[in-house]
């Protein structure tokens, strides 16, 4: 009669076995749903636990499509800042892995109202020298260039800025993506008709205060006493996962990276600065 030191070694060589079938069958079925890149595997974390926690695989898949919307912002400015950030992130990733040769890293903005600006976009991490920047009023115009952008396999990702869109075409980005494996963002605005679309994920973005920072030229206290400007805050909403979950966090933005937002007393003012305003601060002066 086997002991149980005997059945144990047994056991758990099975339930070793059974997970790596269930992560085999999982992997084909992402791959079917063109959930990260053609090889099933391309994830890119955006370094919040808890974010990338309900995430599929601990990561925002590449080589897909996905939503970005700007919720009760006019100007779109709280989801164009998110949306390059990410960029960022996928843009760096790309160019460290070495993919798509010379041209790889760079990406492909495509504008409507000419307005983006450099200053502002670099703040986030994405450097203008890989940024190409095109020009479109229509939305068909846009998802054209979209489009035709994915298909360049040498890119890091493809943005458009678009009012409406149906099924069918954003079912063509999705393939496009597919395809070459190079991401695609859709960003919207909450004023337009949002709905069903081929996106892997949808995320809603809203502004929240920021805390004051004393101590960092242009936040904290201004010259008269005046109140400063805090870091980017975000409500950040996950509305829609395939292979995830949904959820809703308050982000940060720290110059370097997102991070969790949700106690008061991080970031508030004081003699002695965090050390990650330190970096931020030895990196811009």
């Amino acid at each position: 009669m086997p002991t149980p030191s005997d059945a144990t070694p047994a056991a758990s060589k099975a339930a070793a076995s059974k997970a790596a079938v269930l992560a085999e069958l999982r992997g084909r079925i992402r791959r079917m749903e063109g959930i990260g890149g053609a090889d099933g595997t391309r994830f890119l974390p955006l370094g919040v636990p808890d974010v990338d926690g309900v995430l599929p695989d601990g990561g925002l898949p590449l080589g897909c499509l996905h939503e970005v919307v700007g919720e009760n912002d006019p100007f779109n400015s709280v989801a164009t800042g998110f949306s390059a950030a990410i960029l960022a992130r996928i843009s760096s990733r790309r160019t460290d892995s070495g993919h798509g040769g010379s041209g790889s890293g760079q990406v492909v903005w495509i504008t409507r109202d000419d307005d983006l600006y450099a200053p502002g976009i670099a703040a986030y991490g994405l450097k203008p020298e890989r940024l190409i920047v095109v020009s479109a009023r229509r939305d068909s115009d846009i998802l054209w260039a979209m489009e035709e952008s994915l298909r360049c396999r040498s890119l890091a990702a493809v943005l458009g800025e678009i009012g409406d869109i149906d099924m069918v075409a954003s079912r063509r980005l999705q393939l496009a993506a597919e395809a070459s494996g190079v991401t695609a963002l859709l960003l919207r605005s909450s004023s337009r008709r949002l709905g069903t679309t081929a996106s892997v994920t949808r995320w809603g973005l809203s502004a929240a205060p920021s805390l004051p920072i004393g101590g960092f030229p242009g936040y904290g206290r201004a010259e008269g006493g005046e109140q400063g400007v805090g870091l980017p805050r975000w409500r950040t909403r996950l509305l829609r996962c395939r292979g995830g979950q949904p959820g809703e966090w308050l982000l940060e933005w720290r110059g370097d990276g997102f991070a969790l937002a949700d106690d008061p007393a991080e970031g508030a003012s004081g003699e002695t600065e965090p050390e990650w305003l330190q970096r931020m601060s030895s990196s811009v002066w």
